[in-house]
């Protein structure tokens, strides 16, 4: 029991920053103003990975396996035919040499196999994919969600360093991805300019590329001073290097402009020394970096690796250090969010930190106020890690002033007045009200909408606080009735014109028909986000097959508990919090009202044509010899098997490494089918000549 008690802790503790990483990604993809706490984000990821290091089944369960947000209204929308992936994090050499022997351990590499890595900087702009058909440009993509981005082919003809055919050596499909800036000069001299003209300031260089980019109207953005680096590849219909260093000079023969600070590096002594000739080197660069990319350089081993969610395995970001500044804290305020969960914040004199005023920040929760003795009046010490609100790193205790008490954090919610409970071994305060809580109810709404969720064009987090807040709107249902209750209102209300109130209801009406996964992750369930909801989906495959087995999983003994806890990596404290919304009468209302009024479309599954273990649940046990766990287990699930954890009546195939242990003889017990490694080698990659 005691061994119990500390994963439950971790996994609530996890639960509480997943759900605040997912806010904080959700502010910061979807808009080009920085209003989210990077700082901060950088110390909540890191704490993450801690977590996830010592339990590796909260792993699934983690924002870091989703990337971006999804494409904001008003653009096209263009599906990259290979994912737009985001970037694992390093903050030291331990984290590097992690990152390294994680390489090693995935490709099953001897000791004394060197490990080449390029390093590359980290331009701090966004991130663009540009593709070739037939040598001449024909789409220009943003990274999106990582799966669908917006198009911004007519902008970015208007950048010099995008050219816009390529010679004659280049396959007949390229896509080469990079990132588009703006130097420092030229942000200080847009700025001169807009201040002159009486027109937005921008904060930092990074939103005034973003923005620039991200025009409707390409006018505007052949006005700015964009620039761009390529650095990597997405879909090529034939191989143009054996390594990113040969890819990286291809690209630039083609006529892209590359990066010229990088290096080729062999251990992580090399990488350590690069790395800080870069933190010298970046107060003398004409564009912003936020830290050092390290790259495989080999290119038939960076396909090996392949990716998890949300990033590539053969490649990691090493941040730079955070940059800090002194403020006065001139109160605490309370924030109650769509779980109920109470967040003091900052308020903050604003104040200057490389280069981004800000003037607030999280204090995540009681006991990180009591840890630092944070109190309304005092000097304290803010750092940042990007462009966006800092966190608080301490207090100035020899300028605290006299009166300067310490703060109460309250026992009641400030939205409802509901009494305001810490389950014992949780870090949260949250509010007991629940759905008769306003701020939870509208917070659940807002995460509904969002883009990761429905994605409602037209009725954002602004458009939502004001038809809660006038009753038109109280639960998500309630959405896709509003034209038939609530029309002529919405017409009358001022701003509200034909235009406007006809693409909301053609908004509401694009969405009846949502996929399972976005409609699950939609629901708001703690704990379950992008990737998980995905994960569930492809398991149950259908929205009343997943209701009724979340119904019968409340019982703890029966089989569907023990087929819920089995999908790989997702756990017993997973399961309790899918258990757990499924028992609330209310939430049960709500899915059913949705279905009654939506098509939620079946999962779909890979195209495995033809593959024999499509559809199949396999399990692993013993050491693999001819590649690593992981390794095998992600090619499973490309083949369109499912990967479970345990042996049940369910398992198709037991794979067999050496020192097989319990699960060998379970699966003897229950008749299922057992296969050596290398017979299930022949039997996924399809060649069974043999056989």
């Amino acid at each position: 029991m005691s061994d119990d008690t500390p994963r439950r802790k971790a996994a609530k503790e996890h639960s509480e920053l997943a759900a605040r990483i997912t806010e904080l990604d959700r502010a910061y993809y979807q808009n080009d103003q920085s209003p989210v706490p990077d700082g901060e984000y950088d110390q909540l990821r890191q704490r993450l990975i801690a977590l996830e290091h010592d339990y590796p089944a909260l792993a699934k369960n983690s924002p870091s396996q989703k990337v971006g947000a999804a494409p904001a209204s008003g653009f096209g929308k263009i599906t990259h035919t290979r994912p737009m992936l985001s970037l694992a994090n390093a903050f030291g050499r331990e984290d590097v040499d992690d990152f390294i022997k994680r390489i090693r351990n995935f490709l099953g590499l001897e000791a004394a196999e060197p490990v080449t890595l390029v390093g590359e900087l980290k331009i701090d702009g966004l991130s663009l994919s540009l593709r070739y058909e037939n040598r001449k440009l024909v789409s220009a993509a943003t990274r999106g969600d990582g799966q669908v981005g917006e198009d911004v082919t007519a902008n970015v003809a208007h950048i010099d360093d995008i050219p816009d055919h390529l010679p004659d050596d280049a396959p007949d499909i390229a896509e080469v991805r990079g990132e588009v800036f703006m130097a420092r000069t030229a942000f200080q001299h847009l700025n001169a300019r807009q201040e002159v003209l009486g027109e937005k300031i921008f904060a930092n260089p990074r939103n005034a590329a973003a923005g620039s980019l991200r025009q409707l109207d390409a006018r505007i953005t052949a006005t700015r001073p964009l620039a761009f680096f390529a650095y990597s590849a997405g879909e090529m219909s034939a191989e143009v290097a054996d390594t990113h260093r040969g890819f990286l000079a291809k690209l630039a023969a083609w006529g892209f402009t590359i990066n010229p600070l990088m290096e080729t590096l062999e251990d992580v002594d090399q990488v350590m020394a690069f790395y800080q000739r870069m933190v010298a080197e970046r107060p003398r660069l004409n564009y912003d970096i936020d830290g050092i990319v390290y790259k495989i350089d080999r290119h038939d081993w960076q396909q090996r690796l392949g990716a998890v969610s949300r990033s590539p395995r053969w490649a990691v970001a090493h941040k730079f250090p955070a940059e800090q500044a002194r403020t006065r804290l001139e109160d605490i305020t309370i924030q109650v969010g769509r779980t109920g969960a109470l967040t003091p914040v900052a308020k903050l004199t604003p104040v200057t930190v490389g280069g981004v005023v800000v003037s607030r920040a999280t204090l995540h929760n009681e006991d990180e106020i009591t840890r630092k003795d944070v109190r309304p009046g005092d000097m304290v010490i803010v750092q940042r890690a990007g462009d966006v609100i800092p966190q608080i790193v301490g207090v100035v205790e020899d300028e605290r002033p006299r009166n300067a008490h310490r703060f109460t954090y309250p026992g009641h919610c400030p939205a409802c007045g509901a009494r305001a409970v810490r389950p014992k071994g949780e870090a949260v305060r949250r509010c007991t009200g629940g759905l008769i809580c306003p701020a939870q109810a509208v917070e659940r709404l807002k995460h509904f909408v969002s883009r990761n969720a429905f994605d409602i064009d037209g009725l954002g987090a602004k458009n939502v606080d004001a038809f809660f807040r006038d009753g038109l709107i109280t639960a998500p249902q309630d959405i896709f009735t509003l034209r038939d209750r609530h029309e002529q209102t919405i017409s009358q209300r001022e701003g509200w014109g034909a235009k406007s109130v006809e693409n909301l209801f053609a908004g509401i009406a694009a969405r009846r028909s949502i996929s399972l996964d976005r409609f699950i992750f939609a629901l708001g369930i703690r704990q379950v986000g992008q990737a998980t909801a995905k994960l569930l989906a492809r398991h149950y495959g259908s929205l009343s097959n997943w209701r009724a087995e979340m119904i019968a999983a409340q019982d703890p003994e029966g089989r569907a508990r023990a087929d819920l806890t089995a999908i790989d990596q997702l756990g017993p404290a997973m399961a309790g919090d899918l258990v757990a919304f499924f028992q609330e009468p209310q939430n049960l209302d709500v899915v059913d009202a949705l279905a009654d009024v939506l098509t939620v479309q079946e999962a779909v599954q890979p195209d495995t044509t033809d593959n024999p273990v499509a559809g199949k649940t396999v399990v692993f046990t013993g050491k693999l010899a001819l590649c690593s766990r992981n390794e095998a287990k992600a090619q499973a699930e490309l083949s369109g098997a499912k990967v479970s954890g345990s042996i049940s009546k369910k398992t198709d195939f037991l794979v067999t490494g050496s020192d097989a242990g319990s699960k060998l003889k379970k699966a003897q017990e229950l008749g299922v089918k057992i296969l050596e490694e290398s017979e299930w080698h022949v039997l996924v990659s399809g060649d069974r000549t043999g056989s």
